[in-house]
């Protein structure tokens, strides 16, 4: 990892930090490379299970693109951002810790994470329109909030507190500022709780359900966690049950 990209692991979590504070951590080419290498390193690892990603300091999460890097064409250089879900699939969850705002690119981080805490200080916000951008990747926000919020969202591109975010569903949980970190680890802890087959079968069902009807959906979930149900987790829980102790996943 470079200097602008942080990453560090806390047992089976691992924390991948945008660390840009000075340019409240806006995306430029050494975050793109710096995201697609941590995801990936995330992805690989098997004593992993949750991700959390975050922004360095207290104002920002993430402002989006670097314009100051776009002006000159760095915007141009690949890798291209990594949009988890579009242009690059994890097999495990990823949970953003909003710290500040959320703004443009920012936005999109906290959107293809699979869940969202937010310090009550956070902001959200899709700005491409103040700047005469396009926002092709606010598609699947007519799933997560309908199509009257995302399109009060798009075309004012004003900016909503956390406690807003919350209430449209696009935010989890939202913390005092201090809180947020630790707040995220125990999301990731809950998470750990569960057996990685149904965690994984989970993400994998919402994904399908986000993209086909309800019927469809169901038909493919029967098909996803068949091998769950005949996996060895599925046989360790109520083993640890009937034992009163917690279970042992393998993962198997």
């Amino acid at each position: 990892m470079s200097d602008e990209l942080l990453y560090e692991t806390r047992g089976p979590i691992a924390i991948i930090t945008i660390n840009r504070p000075e340019s409240r951590n806006a995306i430029n080419l050494a975050v793109r490379v710096g995201l697609r290498d941590a995801f990936e390193r995330f992805d690989e690892d098997p004593a992993l299970r949750v991700a959390i990603l975050t922004g360095a300091g207290d104002r920002a999460f993430c402002s989006g693109m670097d314009l100051k890097e776009a002006a000159d064409g760095g915007a141009l250089a690949k890798p291209q951002l990594p949009n988890l879900g579009d242009n690059m699939k994890l097999s495990k969850p990823v949970i953003a810790a909003v710290n500040g705002f959320a703004y443009a690119g920012g936005w999109l981080l906290a959107q293809m994470c699979d869940l969202c805490v937010a310090a009550d200080t956070a902001k959200f916000a899709i700005t491409e329109g103040k700047v005469g951008r396009g926002m092709w990747f606010a598609a699947p926000l007519v799933a997560m909030l309908g199509s009257r919020i995302a399109l009060e969202l798009l075309l004012t591109g004003k900016a909503i507190d956390a406690q807003r975010a919350y209430e449209i569903g696009f935010v989890n949980r939202v913390v005092p500022a201090a809180q947020l970190m630790s707040a995220a680890e125990a999301l990731a802890g809950e998470i750990i709780e569960c057996a990685p087959l149904s965690v994984a079968g989970a993400r994998e069902l919402v994904a399908h359900a986000m993209n086909m009807g309800v019927t469809a959906a169901t038909e493919v979930g029967k098909q996803i966690f068949r091998p769950v149900y005949a996996s060895e987790d599925a046989k360790e829980g109520p083993r640890a049950f009937r034992e009163k102790r917690k279970p042992q996943w393998s993962g198997r």
